[in-house]
């Protein structure tokens, strides 16, 4: 994970992930002339990526990240908040021409769909109290520690291929898993890193708590990622918005929003 874009100066001390390889950068592409604007879809109930602003508009990491976007293809966009499940089902019907939200990459999405190169990923993470002074987790470290996971989850499953000494304690939900945590009945918590840096910047932990070691970012068990979603007839737009993702990070816009909505970072 890179801390920022070459050439940006001062490295910001919130972990800012890099997606792109500068190996594929190729000619500029221009968005394709329609004669209106692109209808960008999202959902407005999942801070900190899409949920709706004091106004009610649509803002967050991926709304904002869409709009930057748009100002580098210098097209005019708009951006629609419509039910998460609906979302997919309004870009089919062509309500709509690209769906930015936390709609995970699969390969059944992209039978029906095309989509961008991951602009985010959810990265998983440890989390332990800051008055234990216990280890960054490795195999060595968990042997016969109690690590909290959701029952059944790919977290769980990872726990238990690669740190197979660990004592593994099944929680039904994030937030059973938290409080124990937080009252010191577990020494670790393995879940979503997202969820997980809400949880220690929040109040409700009390500052109890903090991220430890490294992001683990397995495909096989965390999955792609999330990109912009277009319809299959729409290759040049996909295109278009690719390159256009490359260029947000280049210039540092891309860092600019991960700071502004992440204070402390996932990865």
């Amino acid at each position: 994970m890179a801390a920022a874009p070459a050439g940006q100066g001062t490295v910001p001390a919130v972990a800012v992930p890099d997606f792109w390889n500068p190996r594929s950068r190729g000619e500029r592409v221009e968005a394709p002339q329609t004669g209106r604007a692109v209808r960008f879809l999202t959902d407005d109930e999942f801070p900190p990526l899409h949920f709706a602003g004091p106004d009610g508009t649509p803002t967050g990491f991926v709304v904002e990240l869409a709009r930057a976007v748009c100002e580098k293809l210098a097209v005019p966009c708009t951006v629609q908040a419509r039910r998460f499940d609906t979302l997919l089902d309004s870009l089919e019907s062509k309500q709509g021409d690209v769906v930015a939200a936390a709609i995970p990459l699969t390969v059944g999405l992209r039978r029906k769909f095309l989509a961008t190169r991951p602009y985010f990923r959810w990265p998983a993470r440890f989390a332990a109290r800051t008055d234990r002074g216990l280890p960054e987790p490795s195999p060595a470290h968990l042997d016969g520690r109690s690590v909290g996971v959701i029952g059944g989850s790919a977290h769980a499953a990872y726990l238990a291929t690669f740190f197979p000494k660990a004592k593994p304690r099944a929680f039904t939900d994030l937030a059973a898993a938290e409080g124990a945590l937080k009252r010191g009945e577990i020494d670790y918590l393995f879940a979503d890193g997202l969820n997980l840096a809400l949880y220690v910047g929040g109040q409700e932990a009390e500052t109890c708590c903090a991220l430890i070691g490294g992001d683990y970012l397995e495909n096989r068990f965390f999955g792609e990622g999330i990109g912009l979603i277009t319809r299959q007839e729409d290759a040049a737009l996909a295109r278009a918005l690719d390159d256009a993702l490359q260029r947000v990070w280049d210039d540092g816009k891309y860092t600019e929003l991960y700071l502004r909505f992440f204070p402390i970072s996932p990865f």
